[in-house]
């Protein structure tokens, strides 16, 4: 009996309806070699698993990009989680993947070194960014898994060395799917809820690598790096750094470090007040017995005897002032005597009557105006010649100019 023909699309449909309802196939994770990786200008993410023997089309949409633990690489080994996805039209099939898990420790090197080379190109890194820790911090937020031991390892040093500060403990997932989104999730929410927080610690106890995955996460990177309040990072052991400790504002090598670097230690300040105290106190006292001796050696007699030296220092200056001044003074009226008798013998000598002691006089015309030449004259004319003791009223009776002048 012949079979009746089927349609193409109606084998992908039969085949499609196999697969996706398999439930070995709606949730399977597949172990192999990334290839052919491509991220789509949509945001969708497209790569082939391969081993030695074949090879699977993989299909990551970017919802669950966002969700992503790694950086997928070229050659990465990975464990991809998912489900078998039909495309019927093409007749292809696909792993839709939910999840990615890194294999190897090699691999997560290569994830770690791509993510630190990308943010610290951002300058999420640089020492400008990072916020000092308070001095005398009021509130301490610790960002952890509130059944860890490091939350207790915290609490305990915390109170033992500072009872004066309030700890307030914000409960997240450390490890594990949503890890990474629920501690950058209680970053930003301590920021909102508690911006009274003077500190905040972020991290865990030791762990592997996989472990501690969650704080080499870029979600968790640049919650940190957003936090207003200072962040100390305080994941695993000394030995093992991750993302977080480059981002944050201080990195403690273990949870107990971080616990000691946020608050200072009470007793301590309460030795070092009291020192401080006790120098103040010293240095009050010192002045006030300097300022006694200064007063002790201010007594009346001491004023009086000073005051004493003082006005006779001052008699004997004004004496000296007065001296130079009286000296200064004769200097100056022999001075000013001299100039006058010097004056007035250049007057006298300036004098007409000096002349007239010598035998001049002095002629005066009819207008009694000085003659100091003949001109002017004429026969007949009157003239009056002054002696130095009188007078004589004369008549000219002749003109004679001299040398070259005409006879009158």
């Amino acid at each position: 009996m012949a079979i009746k023909p089927v349609r193409v699309s109606q084998v992908n449909s039969f085949i499609k309806r196999i697969l996706q309802t398999d439930p070995l196939l709606g949730n399977i994770s597949v172990i192999g070699e990334v290839s052919n990786l491509k991220y789509h200008s949509t945001g969708h993410v497209y790569f082939t698993l391969k081993d030695e023997n074949s090879k699977l089309s993989c299909f990551l949409a970017k919802e669950q990009l966002q969700f992503l633990h790694y950086q997928l690489e070229e050659g990465m080994e990975i464990t991809a989680s998912g489900y078998i996805y039909v495309y019927e039209r093409g007749g292809t099939y696909s792993l839709n993947v939910r999840d990615v898990l890194v294999e190897g420790q090699g691999n997560l090197a290569i994830a770690f070194e791509k993510l630190k080379a990308k943010l610290e190109k951002e300058g999420l890194f640089e020492e400008k960014y990072k916020k000092k820790l308070p001095a005398y911090p009021r509130q301490v937020a610790v960002v952890t898994s509130e059944t860890g031991a490091a939350v207790r390892d915290i609490v305990k040093i915390i109170s033992s060395k500072n009872d004066q500060v309030r700890i307030l403990i914000y409960p997240c997932l450390v490890q594990g799917q949503g890890a990474a989104a629920d501690i950058a999730g209680a970053i930003a929410e301590v920021n909102r809820l508690f911006p009274e927080t003077d500190v905040m610690i972020v991290g865990r106890g030791g762990g592997s690598a996989e472990e501690l995955w969650a704080f080499n996460e870029e979600i968790v990177a640049r919650a940190i790096f957003l936090s207003e309040i200072p962040v100390i990072s305080a994941v695993g052991h000394e030995t093992d750094v991750t993302i977080a400790d480059y981002v944050a504002d201080k990195r403690a090598a273990t949870p107990t470090n971080a616990a000691d670097l946020a608050v200072p230690d009470k007793e301590k300040l309460l030795g070092s007040a009291a020192e401080h105290a006790l120098t103040l106190q010293r240095g009050i006292t010192e002045q006030i017995k300097a300022r006694e001796s200064k007063v002790q050696l201010q007594d009346l007699g001491i004023l009086k005897n000073r005051l004493l030296d003082r006005l006779i220092l001052s008699g004997l200056r004004v004496d000296a002032l007065w001296a130079g001044l009286e000296s200064g003074a004769k200097n100056y009226l022999v001075t000013a005597e001299g100039k006058t008798e010097k004056a007035k013998l250049d007057l006298l000598m300036a004098s007409p009557l000096a002349m007239m002691e010598k035998g001049y006089g002095m002629i005066l015309d009819e207008t009694g105006r000085i003659a100091s030449s003949v001109k002017g004259f004429a026969p007949a004319d009157s003239l009056t010649v002054i002696f130095k003791d009188g007078k004589i009223n004369c008549r000219v009776e002749t003109v004679e100019r001299s040398k070259n002048e005409t006879k009158i």
